[in-house]
């Protein structure tokens, strides 16, 4: 999501997705960078342009604003990884790709994978459910591949889809937070080729 300027005349009519953009892209900058908790509505107001009265129309509260960040920025995740394994049939590339769509993601504008993977809300249990779900499906998309090649037992095909799901995640976290001290595409590589060393160890019916 691009970022939004820090200040915005008031008083601009918008159409309602327009405005809705406009105050999700401002709480976005304000929920990265304080954390849910001390985020205020009365600062995302302000950094969207709008008074708190438009914002609370938008959104009857700020459990409600973050929940649909969340969702916005889960379903990309999954809509990013689908079409990374649906991008080829080599499944050596499906690898390559579905650990460079972690990777793209963590890398991103505005650092919404924050919301995502390091949420300080994951006790609350709405916010714990769609991270929950959004690695059920990465992983339930990655063991179906898994299983449709090797006829592996469902529940081991979804513990290695899991496992390969983790591993991006982790490593993708993990490389961000060293400043990106690896370049980005190699960094990728090195986490491809230790997967598919891995995964292609298993037979294929």
């Amino acid at each position: 999501m691009t970022a939004t300027p820090d200040a915005r005349p008031r008083g601009t009519r918008l159409p309602r997705l327009a405005r809705r953009r406009q105050l999700l892209g401002a709480a976005q900058e304000v929920f990265v960078a304080q954390g849910y908790h001390a985020a205020a509505m009365d600062e995302i107001a302000e950094r969207a342009g709008v008074s708190k009265p438009v914002l609370y129309q938008h959104f009857p509260g700020k459990l409600e604003l973050y929940l649909a960040l969340l969702d916005e920025h889960a379903e990309g995740l999954v809509k990013t990884v689908r079409d990374a394994l649906e991008s080829t049939t080599d499944n050596k590339l499906r690898v390559q790709a579905a650990m460079a769509a972690f990777y793209d993601f963590v890398a991103g504008e505005g650092e919404a994978y924050r919301l995502v993977f390091e949420s300080d809300l994951r006790n609350v249990a709405p916010v714990r459910a769609r991270v929950e779900r959004a690695n059920q499906q990465c992983a339930e998309m990655v063991a179906q591949v898994i299983q449709e090649d090797t006829n592996a037992p469902s529940d081991e095909a979804y513990l290695l889809g899991m496992g390969l799901v983790g591993m991006a995640e982790v490593s993708a976290r993990y490389w961000l937070g060293q400043h990106r001290a690896i370049p980005k595409e190699t960094a990728e590589k090195i986490i491809a080729r230790l997967a598919w060393r891995g995964i292609s160890g298993f037979p294929r019916i």
